[in-house]
């Protein structure tokens, strides 16, 4: 009752205060040919009540606790402010160094894991590692195998690399590597030779120099895959013997002298 009471008086007028009837507005206005003041008091019921003495809260906008920060600007308008900042990604090719101990020990960016069968490659357009293929054959990447930056071979690609360590290394990653060999092929008439590489950073195959210094079985392997590899696919491969860890480091410093004659000279015109 006191509820509803207070809403129907809450209508129009306040208790306590004093109301004027008139003919500026409402129903009320056009019953009544002059306005009338009166004063509302509060019922007698209220008026031994506490709540006779009570005002109306008054709304405040709602503010942080104390001591909490709101340093923070909402979510969306970090990321409009973070859209609007000079922020470019970096092309793994050509934004990562190749290291300063290379040709021999050398940066090296991660496309395909250990034990993969999907075929990932760079865009070179947009620097992102994207899906080529899966293998057409019953096979897998014995090692984690992908790309030297700044470097420059005669298909117009970086210099590829075959990683052997103990792990899987997730596409997009890059690690140190070092050199211990290359491996001569030509892939359907085109020269497309690769770097043996062990990582510098794996205990168990860190103090590797040369390729002659791996087991034979395992060289075996690494010939087998590539020779394999591409045959369901009607694409010939052929793989020559492997050269000892002079041949890579030679290789890999004719493909940085590559790069930086025909895309850092180029760049700079």
């Amino acid at each position: 009752m006191i509820g509803a009471a207070a809403a129907t008086i809450g209508a129009a007028v306040t208790i306590g205060d004093t109301a004027t009837i008139g003919s500026g507005g409402g129903t009320g206005g056009a019953l009544l040919s002059s306005p009338i003041s009166f004063s509302l008091s509060p019922p007698l019921f209220l008026r031994s009540s506490p709540l006779a003495n009570m005002t109306p809260p008054i709304e405040t906008p709602n503010k942080a606790p104390i001591g909490h920060k709101t340093s923070h600007p909402p979510l969306n308008e970090r990321i409009l402010t973070s859209m609007t900042r000079k922020s470019i990604a970096a092309h793994p090719w050509h934004d990562l160094e190749i290291g300063p101990g290379a040709p021999k020990i050398f940066n090296c960016v991660v496309e395909i894991s250990k034990g993969s069968k999907v075929k990932y490659e760079l865009d070179k357009k947009t620097g992102m590692i994207k899906v080529d293929r899966v293998l057409y054959s019953s096979v897998v990447y014995p090692h984690n195998y992908g790309f030297i930056p700044r470097t420059l071979c005669e298909d117009n690609d970086p210099m590829d690399v075959l990683v052997i360590m103990q792990e899987p290394v997730l596409p997009g990653c890059f690690l140190r590597a070092k050199a211990i060999g290359l491996m001569p092929m030509i892939d359907q008439g085109e020269k497309d030779d690769k770097i043996i590489a062990v990582c510098a950073d794996d205990p168990e195959y860190r103090q590797y120099t040369d390729i002659n210094e791996l087991p034979p079985h395992r060289l075996a392997e690494i010939r087998r895959f590539f020779e394999d590899y591409k045959k369901n696919e009607n694409k010939e491969v052929a793989v020559n013997d492997f050269l000892p860890a002079t041949d890579a480091f030679d290789a890999i410093q004719h493909s940085m002298n590559l790069y930086a004659d025909y895309i850092v000279e180029s760049l700079r015109r």
